[in-house]
């Protein structure tokens, strides 16, 4: 188990806290278009604050392929993080460099450090040691509070805790890791839902949810995959080709648990503001014709499947729910885990695009938990572990 902020010394005035953020935050026209993910640093930032440490934060943004890009610039994230916060927030480019040390050194206590994109260098994504060595020199101590990016063994992730001591897992980390840790032995009854594209992606996970879980709901591009599997003519929707013999090993294995939409939305061309857009039975689809969204039988079926059950956790959208056309499915789906959650249940939304459209549904307060990274959140659920993690709890070091 990651030591965290707890099992640090109680007073850290003027220490560097050295903290790994995830500020990868949508930009338009040069500002910040969502706070949410600098929102959920702001616990851990004010508890280092209230305890006299300097800190000095390393995030990504995007990919800028490890070169500098001014549109991948964190700059913009600054005055955001000092509004939100109310304290000044200083900004130091590039984040290894000489000006960066020196910046960190002469931090005024009850100021923040931003400093630059961290992938706007090629040893991040390398984990490479020497700029490992070169951050830590940034920090007194280091804290993980990127949750987002604990499945990546990135240098700012995994390569400084092996140079920086003590490290510990911030608050939104330790908050993430108890509500999925809760997923282990779940309330029961128990559901799962998954939409999205890819099952390889998510293969591991489903199969280790079948053996806890008393439904699995499944939408998305996914439910085209397995609708074909079991011999429905999917017309022009998009299927995982590749993945159909998976798509019947895991409903061979299912043994009755899997639900699939009865009734979907399809349109002749989804990009299309004038396409044909209708709702057909899934043994109706024609052809030329796409499935984009669970039809209403669908959204009733899976609401209902949800009403009796005591937990729930969802990832991947059940379509195409950035155009308003398409997103009655999943909308339908985060109503109806926020009428469970009023009701006494545990929810969990899994991060990624099922995230942002429960938010788009003004439901994000509705459920018990949104976790920050969808990507880190599937990893820790199969396997239990994580690099970033794993970095943590093998640095059992005292500060000097």
């Amino acid at each position: 188990m990651a030591r965290t902020l707890r099992d640090l010394p109680a007073d850290l005035a003027g220490r560097r806290a050295l903290v790994r953020v995830d500020y990868n935050v949508p930009l338009e026209a040069g500002e910040v278009a969502d706070a949410t993910r600098v929102e959920a640093s702001l616990p851990t930032l004010r508890w280092l604050l209230r305890r006299g440490a300097r800190p000095v934060l390393l995030s990504h943004l995007g990919r800028p392929g490890g070169r500098p890009h001014p549109a991948f610039s964190l700059a913009p994230v600054g005055p955001v993080l000092a509004g939100l916060l109310g304290v000044d927030v200083d900004f130091a480019a590039p984040c290894d460099g000489e000006s960066a040390l020196r910046a960190s050194r002469e931090l005024v206590a009850g100021r923040i450090l931003l400093l630059e994109n961290t992938r706007f260098l090629p040893g991040e994504a390398a984990n490479d040691r020497a700029l490992a060595e070169r951050l830590a020199r940034l920090g007194d101590f280091f804290v993980n509070d990127a949750f987002g990016t604990l499945h990546r063994a990135h240098a700012s992730t995994t390569g400084v805790p092996g140079q920086l001591h003590p490290s510990a897992a911030g608050l939104l980390v330790e908050r993430e890791l108890k509500a999925l840790g809760a997923l282990a032995d779940p309330p029961r009854p128990f559901a799962v839902a998954f939409g999205g594209a890819k099952i390889g992606d998510k293969i591991d996970l489903m199969r280790r949810f079948l053996e806890r879980a008393d439904c699995l709901l499944v939408g998305g591009a996914m439910a085209n995959t397995f609708l074909r599997a079991r011999g429905v003519d999917t017309g022009a929707s998009l299927v995982e080709e590749t993945a159909l013999d998976l798509a019947r090993s895991i409903l061979s294995e299912a043994e009755g648990k899997i639900r699939l939409p009865v009734d979907v939305t399809v349109t002749s061309r989804a990009g299309d503001p004038g396409a044909k857009v209708e709702e057909v039975p899934v043994d109706a689809i024609e052809p030329g014709m796409a499935a984009v969204d669970i039809g209403p039988a669908s959204r009733a079926r899976y609401a209902k499947s949800l009403r009796s059950c005591a937990s729930f956790f969802w990832n991947g959208p059940m379509g195409l729910f950035e155009d308003p056309r398409f997103a009655a499915g999943t909308f339908a789906l985060a109503e109806a885990a926020a009428e469970i959650t009023a009701a006494g249940a545990f929810t969990v939304i899994g991060g990624g695009d099922s995230a942002a459209a429960v938010r788009r549904a003004g439901l994000i307060g509705g459920v018990s938990h949104v976790c920050t990274g969808g990507g880190a959140a599937l990893e820790y659920l199969g396997s239990g572990r994580l690099p970033g993690l794993d970095a943590l709890s093998n640095r059992e070091r005292n500060m000097p």
